[in-house]
């Protein structure tokens, strides 16, 4: 190949889509390329041009305007320009022109050629689906694509664990019928109902140990030995969760509800042939440990539980819903350890979590952001119980791998560490005066999710803060205001903006900016709704539910969020991998030219976004 043509075919390989292309289809390229210039002022394209083309910017910079003179787009060095060739909705719009804004060089493919491109390369032709937000929604549906038949027993939900619906009878059936009836269904445990309202369960052990052990006539109504005390779980419970309410009842039968109605029985057969030994039991060992040394061991492995998950083609989302609740149940027992050795509560309290582990977004070992919400029965006395109790668990936590709130954002801070009234009035001032600092503090406080003890308080703060929150526009304004401080790492030229401290030089900060701007918006959308979800995910499918966010809207934001959590659990999987400390910041030269194409595209969807909502909550 001649020189020239080989530092052009240099050049274009380098770039989104062409980076896919093996070497062959690269060798194809140059001489079917034809160069243009175009001079500072020129119109781009050329009108009336006879062959239609894919345009690909070597040098210069072109702009597009609409008709009311409104910059829509910036073209630079190596973006490529493919309206004339397929019709792409994010596109300019063909029926008026773009400007060269400097003298600009250009590469022209013809069409006839770039289809035939599409049709010989499948990863190739996926960068030119019709939109954005197909291009993204396929870039994550591609990713999930391998392995899933692998994935871990960790987050499968416990709907897929249940092979058979629940046998149930009535509770005027006697203990001598039911035990036929679960000879003859071959079942270990039945549901008992009242006037269609399930009242309890019956199992084999039962009709042994409270009927035949005790002497009781096969007669009577088994309401009279089966068990009233019901746990259930609902059927996109992980099966994770399902395990730790097993073990900490000390239950084997579970009942599976659907809204509200009875599906399936998981019971800890279905477990053990679910669970594997590894990294599934986690939850399992965690309430087993009768220390601290016992759970700092457990904790140990969180890293390679998220490697696993990673590497088994997880979603981002269920990852986070995984460790998180590992995280839940190391501090459970914690708090469990601690009511062992310094008593029982003088007054009732929760314990709840905050940040990205009251959202169930998790990742292995984040630093701690907690609460503590105390029954308004406190008195003065009273206080050293609780900051005795809330240090043993922070300092456990800690000692864990779940590092000091840098912010002192914890429960071990007393003004964190508040009887129920107090708290009211904390969040009414944030309300009603939204300082800097309130709105700082709004992404712990408003997510917090109850983890141990009276849940009941929490759910009466959280109903009283909703009350003042929904549809208080000086208050959402003020939040949209702050939610906007986090904008995508995204330029003009749709180029990255990089991160240039010493430390973390050239890198893209994932989590800061592109998934706490969608969290922060989705957060916004559930105070002016009043809605309780703290899940970023489940807060936005409500405000599509309500109206508020178009069903558009909501699933780009649903893709960007999933790709861009994608892409940073399989860099800190890579991390733990090596043996690196794990961060959230991304080169990106470990991304494929595709992935840096479709993080872009996730990057333009949540600016779209925010210009969205800075229109519509003008800034006060």
């Amino acid at each position: 190949m001649e020189i020239e043509l080989l530092e052009i075919r240099d050049f274009i390989k380098h770039y989104s889509p062409f980076d896919v292309l093996d070497d062959s289809a690269l060798d194809t390229l140059p001489k079917n390329l034809t160069i243009r210039y175009f001079r500072r002022g020129q119109v781009f394209p050329e009108a009336n041009a006879d062959e239609k083309n894919l345009y690909m910017v070597r040098s210069g910079a072109i702009e597009f305007r609409d008709r009311d003179a409104q910059l829509t787009d910036k073209l630079g060095e190596g973006d490529i320009y493919s309206q004339q060739c397929i019709a792409d909705t994010n596109a300019p719009d063909i029926s008026w022109q773009g400007v060269c804004v400097e003298d600009t060089l250009v590469y022209l493919l013809p069409c006839n050629v770039l289809a035939q491109l599409r049709k010989n390369v499948d990863v190739f032709n996926r960068h030119f689906n019709r939109s954005i937000n197909e291009r993204l929604r396929e870039a994550v549906e591609y990713t999930h694509a391998e392995n899933m038949r692998d994935l871990s027993a960790m987050k499968l939900e416990v709907s897929g664990l249940t092979d058979r619906l629940p046998v149930i009878v009535d509770e005027a059936t006697s203990i001598q019928q039911a035990a036929k009836i679960m000879t003859n269904e071959q079942v270990s445990s039945i549901l008992v109902s009242s006037n269609s309202q399930l009242i309890g369960l019956l199992t084999d052990r039962d009709i042994r140990s409270r009927c035949v052990a005790e002497g009781v006539a096969l007669d009577n109504p088994i309401g009279l030995i089966m068990s009233t005390d019901l746990e259930t779980v609902s059927d996109s419970t992980l099966l994770s969760e399902a395990v730790l309410a097993m073990t900490r009842k000390q239950i084997q039968h579970l009942p599976v509800l659907k809204n509200n109605k009875p599906i399936g029985i998981l019971t800890t057969s279905d477990v053990v042939r679910h669970l594997s030994t590894s990294s599934a039991l986690i939850a399992t060992d965690i309430v087993k440990a009768h220390s601290l040394e016992a759970l700092e061991k457990i904790s140990t492995r969180l890293p390679e539980l998220q490697l696993q998950l990673s590497l088994s083609s997880a979603t981002a989302k269920h990852i986070g819903e995984v460790i998180s609740s590992i995280s839940d149940a190391i501090t459970c027992r914690l708090l469990e350890l601690a009511e062992a050795q310094y008593g029982a509560p003088p007054v009732s309290y929760v314990w709840a979590a905050g940040g990205s582990q009251a959202r169930n977004e998790q990742t292995s070992h984040s630093d701690q952001d907690s609460a503590l919400i105390i029954s308004n029965n406190f008195k003065p006395e009273h206080g050293a119980y609780f900051k005795t109790l809330t240090e043993f668990v922070s300092n456990g936590l800690n000692a864990c791998g779940y590092v000091f709130c840098p912010g002192n954002a914890m429960a071990t801070n007393e003004q964190w560490r508040q009887p129920l009234v107090i708290w009211k009035k904390t969040f009414k001032g944030w309300i009603n005066s939204p300082a800097p600092k309130a709105l700082m503090l709004s992404s712990i406080f408003f997510d917090l999710r109850p983890v141990y003890g009276d849940f009941s308080l929490l759910d009466e703060l959280q109903q009283a803060v909703l009350e003042q929150t929904k549809d208080n526009q000086l208050f959402i304004s003020h939040m949209v205001a702050n939610a906007l401080k986090h904008q995508p790492p995204l330029g003009f030229f749709r180029n990255f903006v990089m991160v240039q401290d010493d430390k973390h030089k050239n890198t893209l900060n994932l989590k800061q900016r592109g998934i706490i701007p969608i969290v922060d918006i989705a957060r916004v959308l559930a105070l002016k709704m009043a809605i309780s979800a703290t899940n970023t995910v489940e807060r936005l499918n409500a405000a599509c539910d309500n109206k508020v966010l178009s069903v558009e809207m909501r699933d780009n934001l649903l893709d960007a969020l999933e790709f861009i959590g994608s892409l940073r659990i399989r860099h800190q999987a890579e991390q733990i991998r090596t043996g690196v400390s794990v961060d959230n910041y991304v080169s990106p030269k470990e991304l494929s030219g595709l992935e840096k194409s479709h993080l872009k595209d996730s990057f333009s969807i949540i600016k779209t976004m925010q210009q969205f909502f800075e229109s519509r909550y003008p800034s006060v």
